[in-house]
């Protein structure tokens, strides 16, 4: 092909990949990803959703902050299958671009739990007790694609949220997160990855001559697989 005729499909092929690139990260996982919005934790909903009753606004924003990091640090470590979303480099960047309100919020979750499990050694126990809970509760199996997305964008706004607002960010984006915890799978093309099932001519030998299915065999096995053939 001449060199000039080739440059509209040259520019055309330039144009998708462009388009393609702005995608956001759900094309990766999914076609069409599920609905993982959720509305903002308000203090009454975060006492409830952190497992912090009669926790003060400070506190409770301190529990978000914690639950944020817990979130995409169990994400860093679960949802590295899909390297698009960054989570690893992201949770980093978070670490150490809000590490003082990080710090902060340790702290802020310790007094919690030294003002209502006791002071001392009581209100450790309870304030580790509770870390553990908080990062067993994101981690998950099932749900893993659905939360691997929704950490994933909540990630990228931590990184990029001004110093001292990751509260904001996380009172945001952790109802999402928790949304995405509760299996929900492709939304327009099915979910050939979890619904198909592997269908099996038999083995036996009776069903076999000379390498090849006897028909009644065939017919058994068509019905297996949900292949209806024409009478």
């Amino acid at each position: 092909m001449h060199p000039i005729l080739a440059r509209p499909a040259i520019a055309a092929l330039l144009l998708v990949a462009a388009l393609s690139a702005t995608q956001p990260a759900a094309a990766q996982i999914y076609w069409s990803p599920p609905d993982l919005s959720a509305p903002p934790l308000t203090d009454a909903t975060a006492a409830t959703a952190l497992g912090l009753p009669g926790a003060t606004p400070a506190e409770l924003r301190a529990g978000m902050v914690w639950n944020l990091r817990a979130a995409l640090n169990i994400a860093a470590l679960q949802c590295q299958f899909e390297p698009t979303l960054l989570t690893v480099s992201n949770y980093n960047a978070m670490i150490a671009h809000h590490d003082t309100e990080l710090d902060t919020a340790q702290a802020a979750i310790l007094g919690y739990f030294q003002r209502t499990a006791g002071k001392g050694r009581p209100g450790q126990i309870a304030n580790d007790q509770y870390g553990t809970r908080i990062y067993s509760g994101y981690s998950t199996v099932q749900a893993q694609r659905g939360f691997c997305l929704a950490a994933g964008e909540v990630g990228r706004q931590a990184i990029f949220a001004d110093r001292g607002k990751l509260w904001e960010v996380a009172q945001n984006g952790l109802g999402s997160i928790k949304k995405s915890l509760v299996l929900a799978s492709e939304q327009f093309y099915g979910d050939p990855s979890r619904s198909y099932h592997v269908a099996l001519p038999s083995f036996d030998p009776k069903c076999w001559k000379k390498g090849v299915l006897r028909p009644e065999c065939q017919v058994e096995w068509n019905a297996k697989a949900g292949v209806k053939i024409p009478q």
